[in-house]
């Protein structure tokens, strides 16, 4: 089911709330949640700064309520994303804050030579797994690079540690959908980011 936007633009305040109050206090934000808030959904977190990324972590499966696992995400985005320093409440002034609603990831049941044809550059994101490895990239992330199909499962490899054509070579490759809810600028209005895909 998807959100509203009046409850994507909840979702990104709660979000930015929860960060600003654990950097304040370092307690987690509690709250008891309603509605689409209290059912259980993959969700991720991403910060911007000045256009460049700040931190991204979150929940591939739905194994939490939404209203808790955007919490969680959002304060791992902030102070636990091992590619960044943590981020600084002064910081927060200049930080947009993104939140990716996932679809359940479904495995792509295709041969390997076939995987291109069953990925939607602008719609699925992707989740590989191999052995201990596994790597995740928002749907997002195909269309502001611009991969095709084949490059965006090779990224995907990459991001899970693993050699970039493991997609070739038995890794098993899931797709799933995001809705994506950001803010147009920091503390600013929350918007529906429609992905659009120039890549054929």
């Amino acid at each position: 089911m998807r959100l509203s936007l009046e409850e994507g633009t909840k979702a990104v305040k709660l979000a930015r709330r929860a960060i600003e109050e654990y950097l304040k206090t370092r307690k987690v934000t509690k709250e008891e949640f309603e509605g689409v808030f209290s059912q259980k959904r993959g969700v991720f977190t991403t910060l911007i700064k000045h256009g460049d990324l700040r931190g991204c972590i979150g929940f591939p499966y739905p194994i939490k309520r939404l209203g808790e696992a955007i919490i969680e995400s959002a304060i791992s985005a902030a102070v636990d994303d091992p590619r960044f320093e943590p981020v600084r409440l002064s910081e927060m002034d200049e930080i947009e804050v993104e939140v990716t609603i996932l679809t359940e990831p479904e495995r792509i049941n295709a041969s390997p030579k076939d995987l291109p044809k069953s990925i939607e550059i602008g719609r699925h994101g992707l989740l590989i797994k191999k052995g201990l490895f596994s790597g995740l990239l928002l749907p997002q992330v195909a269309v502001e690079f611009g991969f095709d199909a084949e490059e965006f499962l090779s990224q995907t490899c990459m991001k899970a540690g693993l050699s970039p054509d493991c997609w070739l070579t038995g890794a098993e490759v899931y797709r799933f959908e995001g809705q994506i809810f950001k803010e147009v600028k920091p503390r600013g209005n929350v918007i529906e980011v429609e992905i659009k895909s120039c890549v054929r």
